[in-house]
């Protein structure tokens, strides 16, 4: 049986932050976790409800299938 939640992962450009700017400059601003205010993986200007890799681990932990 296949999950299907209607979530889409945020599109990412082909060249990492990092590799496009390593001094940092013209790096865009990170969004901020709605849960804990952490920075998050995501570029601030993602939309929807962002969340930092342990908030969406904890996520993940409370919304999968028990049975």
């Amino acid at each position: 049986m296949e999950f299907v939640s209607g979530w889409t992962a945020p599109e990412t450009t082909a060249v990492p932050d990092a590799v496009a700017a390593p001094d940092g400059a013209g790096r865009e601003e990170r969004a901020m976790c709605v849960q804990c205010g952490e920075p998050t993986d995501y570029p601030a200007s993602t939309r929807g409800a962002t969340l930092c890799p342990v908030c969406e681990w904890h996520e993940a932990e409370r919304v999968a299938c028990s049975c």
